[in-house]
C-alpha cells in the first residue's frame, strides 16, 4: 500500500508508513507524538494553580479599580438612570414599581439629588423589562443609599466580576493562563464595558449572566469529559462512557440563563444557541468514545436530561424572578385576570399567572408595536454597524463651557466640553471584528470546538437584533457582544502565540516571534482605551480635544 514517509524522533528517513500505521503508532506525519483519546476527552489544567488566581485578581483588580474610580460623578442621572435608578428604588421601598412625580418635566430627578425621596405616585407603573437587573440596582441603593454611587455600585461590582469570568473560562478552553489573563484584560480596557459598568442600565446585568452560563456550560464540558476519561478501559475504549443524568453545572448555566432572561428577554436566543451546541459537544464525546448508536444514545441519555437541566431550569427560574410582582396585589396589571374571566383552557391557568402573561403581552407590545415604530432618536444605530462602531451612542454632554470655568484652559476662540461616550476601543472592536471571521475559518476548518463558543454568543448577541431594526435599538446593546469578541480575539492571538512547548516537552522556536505580535496588540489596545478615556469619563475637554478623538462624522 502506497504510504508517505514517516520521520522517526533523530530526524532519519525509514520505511513508508500508511496512515492507519502512524495513527497506531500515535506519531504524525513528521513523527510527532500524537494526543492519546484521555488527552483529547481532558487536556491536562494547567499546573500553575496559584499564579493562575494571582494573573486573575491581579487583573480583576485592575478592572475594579478602573470602574470604580470617581464612580459618583457626573452627579446626575445619566441617559435612561433616571428610569432604572427610580424604578429599582420602587421596588425596594415598595415591592412593585410605582410612578413617580414628573411635572414639571425631571422633578423627581431634582428632588431625589436634593435629598428629597418622596418622588413616588401610588399608581402602579408599567415597567418595559424584567426585574432582575432593576432588584440588582436596588442591591446598590440599599447599600449606599438613594445617590449616584449607590445606583451605580452594583453595575461596577457585576462589570468587574465579568472580567473574572472571562479570564477564568478562556483559561480553561485554551488551558493557558496568559491567554486567559489576555483576554480578561483586553475586556477590562473595552470602552463599551468600561461605560456600561459604570451607569445604571440593565445590559451588564445580562452581559455577566451569559457570560456567566456559558462559563458553567464549559466547566459542565471539562467535569462530564473528565468521567468519560476515567471510564476509558486499557484499550481506550470506554464503549458509551459514563451515564452522567445528573449535571451540577448545567444546573447552574440554567439558574444563570434564568437571570439573565429575569434582565432582558434578548437572552432566549443564546439559551436556545447554546442549548444545541452543548448537545453537539456531547455528542462528539460519545462518538470519540467510540460506544455504537451515539447519536441515538446521547439524544436519550445527554438530550433530554440538558433540556430539563438548562431549559427547565431557566424557565424556573425566570418565573421566580417574578416573586415580588405575584405577591402584590397593587403591583401594574395584577387586577387583570379578576376584571377578565378567563375562557378555553386558560380557565386551568390560576389567575395570578394569567394575569402575569398578560403583563407579558402588553411589554411585548410595547417593544414591537407601531408606536415604537414611528419613533427616532438621534442615536439610534443600525446593528449592521456595530461590530465596527459606525454610530456609537453619547449617554451624557456639557456643551460650550466657558474658558475659565470647571478647569477649561482651550486654545484662544475655543470652548470645552463634557460627554460620556458609550463607545468601544476602537482598535480592539476592529481587530475583534477581524478575530470574529478567523474563527469561523478556525472552527470549521480545524474543528476546534473553542471558536465555536465566540461565534455562537457573538451572533445570538447581534444578529436577532435586526428583525427590530426599524425601531429605536442602540450601539449600548453591543455590550453582550464583547465578551465573546474578546474570547475569539484571545483565541487568535493563542494562535499567534503558538504553544510554549512540542508535545515532546521541547521549546517552540516561533514563540518569541508571537509573543512580540501579541504584546504589541494589546499595548496598542491599552494606549487605544487610555486616549478615549477622556470622553468616557465626563473629562473636560477643549473642543479640539474632543474632536480629535471623534475619528468619523456619525460618531458625533
Amino acid at each position: 500500500m502506497a504510504g508517505v514517509t514517516a520521520l522517526i524522533e533523530d530526524g532519519t528517513a525509514r520505511r513508508e508508513d500508511t496512515a492507519e500505521e502512524r495513527e497506531a503508532l500515535g506519531r504524525d506525519v513528521l513523527g510527532r507524538r500524537l494526543p492519546s483519546l484521555r488527552e483529547r476527552l481532558y487536556p491536562a489544567m494547567p499546573k500553575d494553580f496559584e499564579g493562575g488566581w494571582i494573573a486573575t485578581l491581579a487583573i480583576t483588580v485592575l478592572a475594579g479599580f478602573l470602574r470604580f474610580w470617581n464612580l459618583s460623578n457626573p452627579v446626575k442621572f445619566v441617559f435612561d438612570e433616571t428610569y432604572y435608578a427610580k424604578d429599582a428604588y420602587s421596588l425596594l421601598k415598595f415591592g412593585y414599581a410605582r410612578q413617580f412625580i414628573n411635572n414639571p418635566e425631571g422633578a423627581a430627578d431634582k428632588a431625589i439629588l436634593a435629598g428629597n425621596l418622596n418622588v413616588f405616585e401610588p399608581t402602579p407603573s408599567l415597567t418595559v423589562h424584567p426585574e432582575v437587573g432593576k432588584w440588582m440596582i436596588a442591591a446598590g441603593e440599599q447599600l449606599f443609599g438613594m445617590t449616584p454611587f449607590g445606583w451605580r455600585f452594583m453595575p461596577a461590582l457585576f462589570g468587574t466580576l465579568t472580567v473574572l469570568l472571562v479570564i477564568r473560562t478562556v483559561r480553561r478552553m485554551t488551558r493557558s493562563t496568559l491567554i486567559g489573563a489576555i483576554a480578561g484584560l483586553l475586556l477590562a480596557v473595552d470602552g463599551l464595558h468600561f461605560v456600561m459598568s459604570r451607569v445604571a442600565l440593565l445590559d451588564v446585568f445580562l452581559a455577566f449572566w451569559l457570560v456567566a452560563a456559558v462559563s458553567c456550560l464549559v466547566c459542565d464540558r471539562d467535569w462530564t469529559r473528565r468521567r468519560h476519561a476515567d471510564s476509558l478501559q486499557p484499550d481506550e475504549q470506554g464503549k458509551f462512557g459514563r451515564w452522567l443524568l445528573i449535571r451540577p453545572w448545567r444546573i447552574l448555566a440554567g439558574v444563570c440563563f434564568g437571570l439573565a432572561l429575569g434582565t432582558k428577554w434578548s437572552a432566549v436566543w443564546v439559551l436556545a444557541a447554546f442549548g444545541i451546541l452543548v448537545f453537539a459537544w456531547d455528542f462528539g464525546a460519545r462518538r470519540a468514545l467510540g460506544g455504537r448508536f451515539a447519536f441515538v444514545k446521547s439524544v436519550l441519555v445527554d438530550g433530554v436530561p440538558a433540556f430539563l437541566s438548562i431549559v427547565l431550569v431557566a424557565i424556573i427560574t425566570y418565573t421566580a424572578t417574578w416573586t415580588g410582582w405575584l405577591l402584590h396585589d397593587n403591583a401594574y396589571d395584577h387586577d387583570y385576570a379578576s376584571k377578565n374571566p378567563a375562557t378555553g383552557i386558560m380557565k386551568v391557568v390560576p389567575d395570578d399567572f394569567r394575569s402575569l402573561l398578560h403583563y407579558h403581552q402588553e411589554v411585548y407590545e410595547f417593544h414591537t408595536g407601531d408606536y415604537i415604530k414611528k419613533a427616532t432618536h438621534p442615536y439610534s444605530s443600525n446593528p449592521a454597524g456595530w461590530p465596527i462602531i459606525a454610530r456609537p451612542i453619547g449617554f451624557d454632554a456639557v456643551n460650550d463651557i466657558k474658558p475659565g470655568t470647571t478647569g477649561c484652559n482651550p486654545p484662544a476662540g475655543s470652548n470645552c466640553l463634557s460627554v460620556i461616550s458609550a463607545i468601544g476601543t476602537p482598535v480592539l472592536w476592529w481587530a475583534g471584528s477581524l478575530a470574529l471571521l478567523a474563527a469561523v475559518v478556525l472552527w470549521i476548518a480545524q474543528r476546534d470546538w473553542r471558536f465555536g463558543i465566540p461565534i455562537i454568543g457573538f451572533v445570538t448577541c447581534w444578529v436577532p437584533w435586526f428583525a427590530y431594526d426599524d425601531r429605536p435599538i442602540f450601539f449600548f446593546y453591543a455590550v453582550t457582544m464583547i465578551p465573546f469578541t474578546v474570547m475569539a480575539v484571545a483565541l487568535v492571538l493563542g494562535k499567534i502565540l503558538g504553544p510554549a512547548k512540542t508535545l515532546e516537552g521541547t521549546a517552540a522556536p516561533r514563540r518569541l516571534i508571537g509573543s512580540a505580535i501579541v504584546g504589541a496588540f494589546v499595548v496598542l489596545v491599552v494606549l487605544n482605551f487610555a486616549y478615549i478615556w477622556p470622553i468616557l469619563t465626563d473629562q473636560v475637554l477643549p473642543h479640539p480635544d474632543w474632536l480629535s478623538r471623534m475619528w468619523f462624522k456619525t460618531w458625533i
